[in-house]
């Protein structure tokens, strides 16, 4: 008889359940476990193998922790708070906010105690929320959660997210921290949290930081309800204080020679708030200096978003703003998302002006206040905007997709010694150096206000568009999705696999002529994406950009890949300056790469194969 000896075996993945194959022994060893799996458990499971030799497999259960990391989207939280969504479950519970917000406020305590070098007190935090349903029972259990971590909490009520930050900044306010309830423009059922110290928004890594303290808060809880809490937390009017400080900024740059109180006299402005959180900039910013809004749309806050979704992406946003422009023959349409960290515009003669044009347009603004400065953008933007930029004498840094990273780039160039005053992503995030570096749409707005009324005291008769009339848009643009076929815990690394295959594709020549993309002038390689400086900067997805030539080895064209941060997928951005560019590269990233690498049986890229037949989305 063979002898008969055991080891164990540690197994130290994260969030992995025990495996089992459909051996008869495994089979019925499966049946025999009947008992439930805390997240504190340490199991011991015995198989005997077929050899007879009988091994132990120690395997940690923690999927209540996995709970809470996975409500980590880049730099904020995000999650679905509302039934409603199919495919998809309640995780932003109130426990779960409570365990998040006691670990920021245990987290703000620390960071100041580090930098002070001694023990604080009455450590001060704010929390406001857009107009979601699910803000109520949610913004009880942030409070909960900062009672637990011993913070004085001020209850800001409906807000926007750049409000939140200058509630850490403006007097007779300045409270140490905020936090901003918030899921930007997704749906109603969603919901989530962005937080602030008076030195910005907090980076991915320390967002990770603490949710990995709120996940082991989280899951050592035997009951997963929220605190009542004992006392409310003081409310505050900071939207006025908020409201007052942007008409202060309009006042004081434009200078009115006539009526300084209300330099917009004369002005018809549009604001299309969608029902988020934007409508104060109507009444208390605009009406207060003089400006006519008749014919805003959706100013009324409605969590529901009953009339579209409030983003000035959205195509159905933008053309109800177009035609009440146009109806009203006004001077400016303003669009907002939901918190009002991002904006959209539309000129007199009713052309929407976001995305690549927005970024020229505030360029255009910046350039002539600080001449040669670099602008930073995410890696997305055309090359028709890098010429426009350097025709201007500015100078064009792309980076890494994702609002965040295209911030802190321009800081750290900064930092460096290079003058660097406009970081814009092509979603309508936007931060200038001269704001603390926040993305503020209702900021950005009151820029190209100013920008608006200097051009009509200096005898224009054009629009804010005309800023922009020599800005040419790519022939070709699209963008493709690849849904990773992964459980959603392994979906993160099976796209960084692909991402990083792509790379090493092009770096050993299997994509004739492609090349990885570069600016060259700022310390980023590899793509503009990847930082090779002294300090590089964390990375929360991987991307790559390629330049793609013709046979005469001249640009025609670029591919993007990135992985999302928000879902389990990849997108594939393109821009071609060739009729049919976008269809031919396409069929190349199919055929030579997913189909030769083997990447397309991670993924399903049923879309990609679609466009590269057709040449067309539907």
């Amino acid at each position: 008889m063979a002898s008969t000896s055991t080891s164990l075996i540690p197994l130290r993945g994260h969030g992995r359940k025990a495996s089992f194959s459909s051996s008869p022994a495994k089979t019925a060893l499966k049946k025999a476990l009947r008992f439930s799996f805390s997240s504190r458990s340490s199991v011991v499971i015995c198989v005997k193998s077929s050899s007879g030799a009988v091994k132990y497999n120690e395997v940690v259960v923690d999927e209540e922790m996995d709970k809470i990391r996975r409500l980590q989207n880049g730099s904020d939280v995000r999650g679905v708070a509302l039934e409603g969504e199919k495919g998809r479950t309640v995780d932003l519970t109130p426990p779960a906010v409570e365990a998040i917000a006691e670990s920021f406020g245990e987290w703000i305590i620390k960071a100041l105690q580090k930098e002070r070098g001694r023990p604080v007190e009455d450590v001060t935090v704010s929390l406001g929320k857009d107009p979601r349903i699910s803000g109520a029972s949610l913004s009880v259990a942030v409070f909960a959660g900062l009672a637990r971590a011993v913070c004085l909490t001020f209850d800001l009520g409906l807000a926007t997210t750049p409000a939140c930050f200058m509630s850490t900044l403006l007097p007779p306010f300045a409270y140490d921290a905020s936090i901003m309830m918030t899921a930007s423009h997704l749906p109603y059922t969603r919901n989530g949290l962005k937080f602030f110290t008076k030195k910005g928004g907090l980076t991915s890594p320390e967002v990770e930081e603490i949710c990995d303290k709120a996940a082991h808060k989280y899951a050592n809880r035997l009951t997963k309800v929220s605190t009542m809490l004992n006392s409310p937390p003081k409310k505050v009017d900071f939207m006025r204080a908020y409201a007052k400080h942007l008409r202060d900024i309009i006042k004081e740059r434009v200078n009115h020679p006539i009526h300084y109180d209300t330099p917009l006299k004369g002005f018809q402005i549009i604001v299309n708030a969608g029902n988020g959180s934007g409508g104060f900039f109507t009444w208390d910013v605009l009406d207060q200096l003089g400006a006519d809004t008749f014919g805003s749309l959706h100013l009324n806050p409605d969590g529901m978003f009953p009339n579209h979704i409030p983003n000035p992406e959205d195509k159905t946003a933008m053309a109800l703003t177009r035609a009440a422009v146009l109806e009203n023959t006004a001077d400016l349409g303003i669009v907002f998302d939901t918190d009002v960290d991002r904006s959209g515009v539309v000129d007199n003669n009713g052309n929407p002006i976001n995305g690549d044009k927005l970024i020229a347009l505030m360029s255009a603004v910046v350039l002539k206040e600080h001449p040669g400065t670099t602008i930073v953008t995410d890696a997305r933007t055309s090359m028709e905007l890098t010429r426009f930029i350097t025709d201007r004498g500015g100078h064009h840094c792309l980076y890494r997709v994702g609002y965040r990273n295209v911030i802190d780039k321009g800081v750290h160039l900064n930092q460096d010694g290079v003058e660097t005053h406009l970081m814009m992503e092509t979603s309508g995030h936007g931060a200038l150096k001269e704001n603390y570096f926040l993305d503020d749409g209702a900021y950005m707005v009151v820029k190209i206000i100013i920008e608006m009324v200097r051009m009509r005291l200096e005898g224009s008769d054009e629009g804010i568009g005309s800023l922009i009339k020599d800005l040419e848009e790519p022939l070709e643009s699209i963008e493709l999705r690849m849904n990773i076929i992964s459980e959603p815990k392994y979906a993160k690394a099976r796209g960084r696999e692909v991402i990083e295959a792509f790379r090493s594709y092009i770096e050993e020549g299997q994509l004739k002529g492609w090349a990885l993309d570069a600016c060259g002038d700022c310390w980023v390689s590899e793509g503009c994406l990847v930082d090779s400086n002294d300090s590089p900067a964390a990375i929360d997805a991987h991307m790559y950009r390629a330049k793609v030539p013709n046979e005469k080895n001249e640009e025609i064209g670029w591919v993007h890949i990135r992985q999302s941060i928000h879902n389990p997928n990849i997108a594939i951005n393109m821009q071609s300056s060739v009729p049919g560019g976008c269809q031919l590269m396409t069929k190349v990233f199919r055929d030579k790469f997913l189909m030769v690498s083997g990447m397309g049986k991670t993924l399903d890229f049923s879309q990609v194969d679609k466009y590269a037949r057709l040449g067309k989305m539907g």
